[in-house]
């Protein structure tokens, strides 16, 4: 379940910003896990498919809507584009690993 967390701007002190801060880092973990279990997935039917890990048209197009998404909500699609880039990456070596 989650937290209901305060606006930034209504944190009274560094420990209140902290602790939100540490339940959002848990959220994103969480979130960041339950993304593995689909490119998980994605390698049995990549394998039944005869598809390879990487499949750049793909690559770029979850790059393209992260970017729009990004700037749709005032994040900083540059550092976007960086994190999905590296995840992405490693999401692709996984997949290799497992497809042999």
């Amino acid at each position: 379940m989650t937290k209901t967390l305060r606006d930034p701007r209504d944190c009274a002190d560094m420990g209140e910003l902290r602790a939100a801060i540490d339940v959002i880092d848990v959220e994103i973990i969480g979130m960041l896990a339950r993304r593995v279990g689909y490119i998980d997935r994605a390698v049995e039917l990549k394998r039944d498919n005869g598809l390879p890990a990487n499949i750049p048209d793909r690559v770029e197009d979850v790059v393209e809507k992260v970017r729009a998404e990004a700037s749709r909500i005032g994040y900083d699609p540059e550092l976007a584009e960086k994190l999905y880039r590296i995840m992405i990456s490693w999401s692709i070596d996984r997949e290799e690993r497992r497809l042999g």
